[in-house]
This record gives structure tokens, C-alpha cells and sequence, in this order.
């Protein structure tokens, strides 16, 4: 008897098996039948909107295209298109509807090819547009990429209803939202479909007043305009909650705002370094007030620049790597003419300061004059590479490539002579020159040769920064004009010869020229930061970070 009664579920699900496996051709004859149906009824929806294209009659044409819009039919968006591109046009004897292909063919909408019996082009009438209208596109548009597979599409079709604004775009946002996984995308769909909310004056003050939250935490300058547009809307609630969103929102974007000042300042003390980073060596060591600091800096600009124009005679598809040959190449004709400079003049006048800034000062306009007559005086075009091309967001604030990769050069450029400093035999005898030049000359450090390698490489530094300034700057023969005064400043600042002192002169006086520019101007800001780093030299006249040794401390 147990025995019997164990097989019994057994059994019944076995008999249960066997009619489910008869009963599923049916069920899937039924899903067909509904599957049929439902193409059936888009098709049927799609084709008895066509007509409506062709009465010319605008309030025709907008239930038209919101039929089509809603069909679901795959070639709903052809249409559209066609339409707004006013290459949809009809036969107004037939009112047949057609898409109007850029070689002229005559396309059925309905199925997207040649139509069979194409009526004369003489005949045939554009489906004319209204203001009213074209904003329904733009929305009809939106909605129908919602669903698009690429998640860059519907991004972008989120951004379009969000600018438009259109409340029969809800809909197909609520439709949207609930299949959309992406948290990006669906965060984008949701501040669009705020903003249908808000705009439409027929919808509850209750969901009026939650889309303005919504808005509100977006916090961007879109955001901002929106709900100022709203302090006359009629319902109270609604102006309210707007007024707080827009006090929230102006707080947010001064937040903002001091960050984006921050990252110009960041990039400001990037130039900064780089200009001055070759001047601090060949101050320290030698000495020398170089007034033709800057037109090495110059030098190294027209090295980029002559490179690019060989490139883009010769080898286009080498444009890309145009700053990677640039940079040695810059470094080689900059430190060489340092070098020149050093034998031919400069060792002939150390320890007379007075004699050799003017003697530099000379030797920089010589350069100038040089350039102008082989190059011209007007700027010459250096372009970006396609790496170093565009900008993109964080937050609220905009990054610019070119600026970015300047950052990450000046810092590379930074660790590398560091290195070269601290690892090389040329950096210890260098550093060696620079704390007492008598015991240094005793151990037999040729200090000429020093003398005239750490120029060279000085003014090799101060040309790769003008390779990178040529991103970010006009290369013209005054272009190493306009960092030389700076340059001093971060070197005296930071104290003479001393690297971490240059970086750290150079990030503050960055920080210090951006946080005055929007309350004392650009000029102002400057004077501003003179006569503190004056006053600061009165107070530490060897700078934030005094080199130390014998003969320096002497």
C-alpha cells in the first residue's frame, strides 16, 4: 500500500506532462495569432496616419505625426525624418504620402523602397511645417530614440526632451525609465522627464513641485534657468519650491565656480613651472639674470611649429606624434643655443650682474628680430593633435585636454630633471657648483664646462615649455615676453636654485593670480601678487626655501 501511494503523485504528474505537451502547439499558435495581431494593429495604425500628411493642413499634419510617433512601425522614424527635413511630400490628387530620397527616388514610407507608381515630381507638394510643429518633431524625434540600443543615442535623445520641454514626451519617458538600466542614462531621462513635468501647467502642483526637486538636484546652469523661469508660474506652490531650488542651486554653482578656478589655477602654475623651471637652474648655479630666458622658450615654440608644417607637407598621418618629435627636437635647438650663448657671451662677464642682464637683454632682442625676419611678425599656426583636442566634464567644470596633458608634462618634466639632479654625475657636480664653486673648482669639477651644460639645459627645459605653451598660446616672437617677469617671480619667490621652491612658487602664485582675478581683474591681480612677493623678498630675501652650503650662506 505505501508503495502504491508514493507512485500516485508520480503518475499524476506524468498524465500532467502529457497534456501540457498537447496544449503547447496551441499556445503557440495563440502567441502568434497575438504577435500577428499586434504588428497588424501598428501597421493598421502607421498606414491610416500617412494620409493625414497630405490634407495641408497643420493641425493635420500634428495628429499625423503623433500617430506615427506612438505606432511603434520601424519606419516611423524615416518618416519623421523626411519630415523634418522636408523631404516628405504627397500627391494631393492620390493624397499618396512619399519619402523623397537626396537623388530624387520616390520611397513608399511604408516599407522604406522604390515606390511602384511614382506620380510626376511636378505634381508633388513638400508637407509644410509650423513652429508648433517643429518643436513636435524634435520631441516625436526624442521619443522615438528613447529606446534605441546605443546607450549614446539615448543619451542624446534624453538631452532633446530635456531642451524641448515637450509634455507629450512623458509618456514615452515613463516607458523608457522603466526598461533603462544604464544609472547615467536613466538619471538623464529622469531630469527630462522633470522638465516636461514642470513646463506643463496642466499637471498637479503636487508633481510639479517633486519635478522641481528633481531639477534641483541636477544643480547646473540648465537647471538654473529652468526654475528661474518659473517665478511667475501661477501656482504658488510651484514658485516656492522654484525660488529654493534656484537659492540651492546658486550656492552649488559658486561652489562650483571656485573649483573651475581652482583647476585654471592648477593650470596657470603648470605654465609657470615649466617657464621657470630651466631659469631656477641657471640662476642658481651661475648666477646670471637671463633676460633671453624667454625667447628660448620662444625657440622651442618654432621648433613645434616647423616641425608641423614639415609634417603637414610631407607625412599628414604623422600629425599625431608631431609633439613627440618636437619635444627632443626643441630641447636640442634651445639648449645649443644656450650653449652659444654661455661661451660667446656670458662667461666673459660673471660677476657683473648689471652688465650680463643687459648683455642678455641684447642677445634677446637679436632672437626676436631673427624670427621675425625668417618667420614674419604674425603668429604662425601650431594645432592640436587629436589627443589633445576638446574638452569634457567633471561635475560642473570644464576640463580641456590641452590644458590637462600640459599638467601631466610640466610634472613629468619636473620628476625628470629632479632625477637628473639627484642620480647623474653631471647633477652632482652641478649641485656641487652651486653650494661653493671655490671647493667644487679644487676637487676638479671643471666649472666652466658646468657652467655652460646646466645653461644649455636650462634653456633645453625652457624649450620644451615652449612646445607646450604652443598649445595653449599665440607663437609669435614676443611670446617668451609674456612669461619672463613671471618666470623671476616664481624663482625668487620659491628661492634661487631650489626646485620644490619653484614648484610650490609657482602652484601659489597660480592660485594666488586666479583667486584675484574675478574680485581685483587680471592687471590688478598681478600687482597685487608684485608687491607681496616685494614685500615678502624685504622679509626672506633667499626665498621660501634657501639653498644650503658654505659659499651660499657666506
Amino acid at each position: 500500500m505505501a508503495d502504491a501511494a508514493s507512485l500516485t503523485p508520480a503518475v499524476g504528474l506524468k498524465n500532467s506532462m502529457r497534456a501540457l505537451r498537447r496544449l503547447l502547439p496551441l499556445i503557440a499558435l495563440a502567441l502568434a495569432l497575438f504577435a500577428a495581431a499586434s504588428g497588424a494593429a501598428r501597421a493598421d495604425a502607421f498606414s491610416d496616419a500617412l494620409p493625414g500628411f497630405a490634407e495641408d493642413s497643420f493641425s493635420a499634419t500634428d495628429t499625423a505625426l503623433k500617430a506615427v510617433a506612438t505606432s511603434g512601425n520601424p519606419q516611423a522614424k524615416a518618416v519623421i525624418t523626411a519630415l523634418q527635413n522636408s523631404a516628405l511630400v504627397f500627391d494631393p490628387d492620390s493624397k499618396a504620402v512619399f519619402i523623397k530620397a537626396d537623388d530624387g527616388t520616390l520611397l513608399d514610407p511604408t516599407t522604406g523602397k522604390p515606390a511602384a507608381n511614382p506620380p510626376s515630381a511636378d505634381n508633388l507638394q513638400a508637407v509644410r511645417l509650423n513652429n508648433r510643429i517643429r518643436g513636435a518633431l524634435d520631441d516625436a524625434l526624442g521619443a522615438l530614440t528613447l529606446s534605441s540600443p546605443d546607450r549614446a543615442t539615448r543619451l542624446a535623445a534624453a538631452d532633446t526632451v530635456f531642451k524641448s520641454r515637450q509634455a507629450s514626451a512623458v509618456p514615452a519617458l515613463k516607458a523608457a525609465i522603466a526598461k533603462e538600466t544604464d544609472p547615467e542614462v536613466k538619471r538623464a531621462m529622469l531630469d527630462a522627464e522633470a522638465a516636461a513635468t514642470i513646463t506643463d501647467t496642466n499637471a498637479a502642483d503636487a508633481d510639479r513641485v517633486a519635478a522641481v526637486n528633481v531639477i534641483r538636484d541636477r544643480a547646473d546652469p540648465d537647471a538654473l534657468a529652468l526654475l528661474t523661469g518659473l517665478s511667475s508660474d501661477p501656482s504658488q506652490a510651484v514658485r516656492d519650491a522654484a525660488a529654493a531650488g534656484v537659492a540651492s542651486i546658486k550656492n552649488a554653482l559658486a561652489i562650483w565656480g571656485v573649483v573651475q578656478n581652482l583647476w585654471y589655477a592648477l593650470s596657470l602654475g603648470s605654465v609657470l613651472l615649466l617657464a621657470a623651471i630651466g631659469l631656477a637652474i641657471t640662476f642658481g648655479v651661475m648666477g646670471v639674470i637671463n633676460m633671453a630666458h624667454g625667447e628660448m622658450v620662444m625657440l622651442g615654440a618654432y621648433t613645434t611649429f616647423v616641425v608641423q608644417a614639415i609634417i603637414r607637407a610631407h607625412a599628414p598621418w604623422l600629425f599625431d606624434w608631431s609633439l613627440a618629435i618636437a619635444i627632443p627636437l626643441a630641447f636640442l635647438v634651445s639648449g645649443a643655443v644656450g650653449v652659444i650663448i654661455e661661451r660667446g657671451i656670458i662667461r666673459f662677464l660673471y660677476g657683473r650682474p648689471l652688465e650680463t642682464l643687459l648683455a642678455t637683454w641684447g642677445v634677446s632682442l637679436i632672437l626676436q628680430q631673427g624670427v621675425r625676419t625668417i618667420f614674419g611678425p604674425d603668429n604662425q599656426q601650431v594645432g592640436n593633435p587629436s589627443w589633445m583636442s576638446g574638452a569634457f566634464q567633471a561635475g560642473n567644470i570644464t576640463i580641456t585636454y590641452n590644458r590637462m596633458w600640459i599638467i601631466v608634462f610640466s610634472f613629468a618634466v619636473f620628476i625628470l630633471l629632479l632625477g637628473v639632479l639627484r642620480f647623474t654625475r653631471f647633477g652632482l657636480q652641478t649641485r656641487a657648483v652651486t653650494q661653493n664653486r671655490s671647493m667644487a673648482s679644487a676637487m676638479g669639477i671643471r666649472t666652466p664646462w658646468v657652467d655652460a651644460l646646466t645653461f644649455g639645459l636650462g634653456s633645453g627645459i625652457a624649450g620644451i615649455a615652449g612646445v607646450a605653451l604652443s598649445q595653449i598660446d599665440n607663437v609669435s616672437p614676443n611670446l617668451g615676453q609674456s612669461y619672463i617677469i613671471d618666470s623671476f617671480m616664481v624663482v625668487v619667490f620659491g628661492g634661487v636654485g631650489n626646485l620644490w621652491g619653484t614648484l610650490i612658487a609657482a602652484m601659489s602664485l597660480g592660485v594666488a593670480n586666479k583667486l584675484l582675478e574675478p574680485f581685483a581683474g587680471a592687471v590688478l591681480g598681478k600687482i597685487v601678487v608684485l608687491v607681496f612677493i616685494i614685500l615678502f623678498i624685504q622679509k626672506r630675501p633667499r626665498g621660501l626655501f634657501a639653498l644650503k652650503g658654505r659659499a651660499v650662506e657666506a
